[in-house]
């Protein structure tokens, strides 16, 4: 396994999916190499930047709105640690505020469609907190800002979202996974999102930078999730656990521990790398990638021994 340098291996980039309203404009961009270099894959779904005219024209203010749903240029990241490391990257061009691929489908607030759809079969019997909180699958509205949207979305609207969107990138994930942990034993994915400074948990301390989400323990292996904090304590930069952010969706769909299919989520508070306005790259930007690229390579060699010692890899080692 490669661990140092950059990796000079031939890789792929493929696309799929589609954003509505932005012709020939794909939803996600997969990066990958063959074979895979090392068991990580690095999702990054809600940096996406591919507002299509309709979208902005109907947002309330969508100067202000768009960029705050944003994990502001967290695919830069994701592509830099990518190139250095091996890491496959699923990096998600749609936008957020038109849907986030960090809910599931079924996530709606009904009343932003007129009500639930005519077949009520196809309908849930509710909707879940996120939606109720107003950050569901499509999001409604903002604190402080209040509702985004100038009108109701259409079922068909919705409907067409959700395919064009929501399950080709989940799709892709998914068939990735799988094909690193085929070859692995086990494979990890890092979704890569980026969050507001934190406040402070007690008078005196300082905020968290990261927070290491894994679901309480459901998603990843607990030895992946004590190197993870072992790497960022050994590099005097401050992590928390689960809180605020335990990982949600994506998480939850994905991670199959008994699988091999082990799933964090990273948070990184965007003053790491943004510039003052939070708008651009800024001069923490180089030194958080290089923090990433050694945090990838350390979980990288975790995966790959969970991955020797486990059946499918004992089974992968006999058929070889």
């Amino acid at each position: 396994m490669q661990d140092d340098g950059e990796h000079h291996g031939d890789s792929t980039s493929a696309q799929g999916g589609s954003v509505p309203g932005n012709p020939g404009v794909p939803a996600y961009s997969l990066t990958t190499t063959e074979p895979s270099p090392i068991p990580v894959v690095i999702a990054v779904p809600h940096a996406g930047r591919a507002y299509a005219k309709s979208l902005l024209d109907r947002m309330r203010h969508p100067a202000f709105a768009a960029p705050r749903l944003e994990d502001r240029y967290a695919d830069l990241l994701g592509q830099a640690v990518s190139r250095q490391t091996g890491a496959a990257l699923l990096v998600a061009h749609a936008p957020r505020a038109m849907l986030d691929l960090n809910r599931a489908s079924d996530d709606v607030d009904w009343e932003m469609v007129g009500g639930p759809p005519a077949d009520a079969s196809a309908a849930p019997s509710g909707f879940g907190r996120r939606a109720r909180s107003g950050l569901g699958l499509v999001p409604r509205r903002l604190p402080g800002l209040g509702e985004l949207w100038k009108r109701r979305l259409d079922h068909s609207e919705l409907a067409e979202r959700i395919s064009a969107i929501h399950q080709p990138y989940h799709a892709a994930l998914g068939t990735t996974l799988e094909s690193i942990r085929d070859r692995w034993g086990a494979a990890l994915l890092i979704d890569l999102h980026s969050m507001p400074p934190l406040a402070a948990r007690s008078p005196g301390e300082r905020a968290p930078e990261f927070v290491v989400g894994d679901r309480f323990g459901a998603s990843c292996d607990g030895g992946i999730v004590a190197s993870a904090f072992g790497f960022f304590t050994e590099s005097a930069r401050r992590v928390a656990h689960n809180r605020p952010y335990a990982g949600g969706y994506v998480l939850e769909r994905h991670a199959r521990r008994a699988e091999g299919l082990h799933c964090m989520q990273l948070e990184i508070d965007r003053t790491c790398y943004l510039d003052a306005r939070m708008a651009e790259p800024g001069p923490g930007f180089d030194a958080t990638v290089e923090l990433l690229i050694g945090l990838v390579r350390r979980l990288a060699v975790d995966v790959a021994d969970i991955g020797r010692t486990s059946d499918r890899g004992r089974w992968r080692a006999a058929a070889e």
